[in-house]
């Protein structure tokens, strides 16, 4: 039996604004509310806030290799998706470069706090080794130790192929899983098409339909600006009623963006019991929209936050984005305050994958932690050390991140890989 005791923190976030002090207490990688640790191995969380690992609800981590583009910034999505679709086919995706890339992204993930990854994969050359590409992004999640949520995504793929693809990684990753989550609950697959701006009811139906056969979470993207745009154009209607009439409104489905939605809108996806990822990262800079996130929480939806990829983020931190999240929605109705935005970026993340154990620091969780020191000069004077770590020092990175109760990061560096490293072998594959 292995114990871990986090010591002495300032405050422990423990769940949707419960604040407490004292230790955590950690057995065989999950938490506990006591235990014998006459000999467990202590973590010094002096000087430290300590929240549960923040929870990346939508990511494409394939663009981390194609971040700052020339031509790719300030530009319509009618725009930015050809030019991103060019870049991807001249570098040629393959599984080396789909794990280099989430290996890169994994990494920055970890070192900001962020301990799980929901990559929501959508380039799939027809004809690829898809399940090599799957397989090399679980590998760099393994090497880098975060837990990762592999999306087998689609856009614009043939519907009976990317049905075909998602069916082989699911026997290749999570053979005779339920819900499509590993033992060690390091790895969980899911399926979802881009959104209806990309692929027909086809692609939906298949991808459904292979979910259902192993409990697989459904997620896609809608309402963004082109997306209402193409479904007006193509079908004569808006996003989310194709998606409620193809059964894409239900309790297992997450929509990321949902910038643009109407009150009758939102109560619909209320009732379907639907969640949502906000990310405003992409959204706002990129003036796709901001999401009204105080509406969609107040009719009842549970809203996770997501940085989206670096095509458009640039950025793959997630504390930030929050920041930035608490920052916007004054601006589409009265300000999210510090403590629900963490609670976004943590346990409700979580919820919108079906996994109540990730996000919170509650008895029975998985011990994904991470230490945030506020005893520095960007903290002085902060009255609040939970909210300050919004309010106060724009992209901080934790001291000590412990995942499944081992730590992957101590004093700001990865310790089971090489950050030089991973760096280096991105750069030499995507200039070749």
């Amino acid at each position: 039996m292995s114990v871990l005791v986090v010591r002495g923190a300032v405050a422990v976030l423990e769940d949707a604004g419960r604040v407490r002090t004292g230790d955590v207490i950690v057995v065989d990688g999950a938490v506990v509310d006591d235990a014998d640790t006459t000999d467990a191995e202590i973590l010094d969380a002096s000087g430290c806030v300590v929240t549960a690992g923040l929870v990346n609800a939508h990511h494409h981590l394939l663009q981390t290799a194609f971040r700052t583009l020339p031509g790719t910034r300030g530009i319509p999505m009618r725009e930015w998706l050809p030019a991103m679709a060019a870049a991807y086919n001249a570098a040629g995706i393959d599984p080396e470069l789909t794990g280099l890339a989430a290996r890169a992204g994994l990494a920055e993930a970890l070192l900001s706090g962020v301990t799980t990854v929901a990559d929501h994969h959508l380039t799939w050359p027809s004809g690829a080794d898809t399940v090599g590409m799957a397989r090399a992004a679980a590998a760099a999640a393994a090497d880098v130790g975060a837990r990762l949520v592999s999306v087998r995504g689609a856009a614009r793929d043939d519907p009976q192929e990317a049905a075909s693809s998602a069916q082989a990684i699911v026997d290749a990753l999570v053979p005779d899983r339920p819900g499509g989550v590993s033992a060690d609950g390091m790895l969980q697959v899911a399926v979802g098409p881009a959104g209806v701006h990309s692929d027909p009811r086809e692609t939906f139906d298949l991808l459904g339909e292979v979910a259902h056969r192993h409990g697989l979470r459904r997620r896609t993207q809608a309402n963004e600006v082109v997306d209402v745009e193409i479904a007006l154009e193509r079908y004569g209607r808006r996003p989310l009623d194709l998606l409620e009439d193809w059964g894409w409104l239900a309790a297992d489905v997450t929509l990321a963006h949902l910038c643009d939605v109407t009150p009758d809108e939102i109560g619909r996806v209320a009732a379907s019991g639907t969640s949502a990822t906000h990310a405003p990262g992409c959204d706002v800079p990129m003036g796709w929209g901001v999401a009204p996130v105080r509406a969609l929480r107040d009719a009842g939806i549970a809203v996770g936050l997501g940085t989206s990829g670096g095509g458009s983020n640039d950025a793959g931190h997630l504390l930030a984005d929050a920041r930035l999240a608490m920052q916007v929605s004054a601006l589409v109705g009265p300000q999210l305050p510090a403590s629900e935005v963490l609670s976004m970026a943590t346990s409700g993340s979580a919820d919108g994958l079906g996994r109540t154990e990730l996000g919170r620091l509650t008895p029975g969780s998985a011990a994904d932690l991470c230490l945030w020191d506020v005893s520095g000069v960007a903290d002085a004077g902060v009255a609040d050390p939970v909210a300050g770590l919004l309010w106060a020092s724009p992209g901080r990175r934790p001291r000590t991140v412990v995942v499944g109760g081992r730590v992957v990061v101590d004093a700001g560096r990865l310790v089971r890989a090489d950050e030089g490293e991973i760096v280096a072998r991105l750069f030499e594959r995507v200039t070749r």
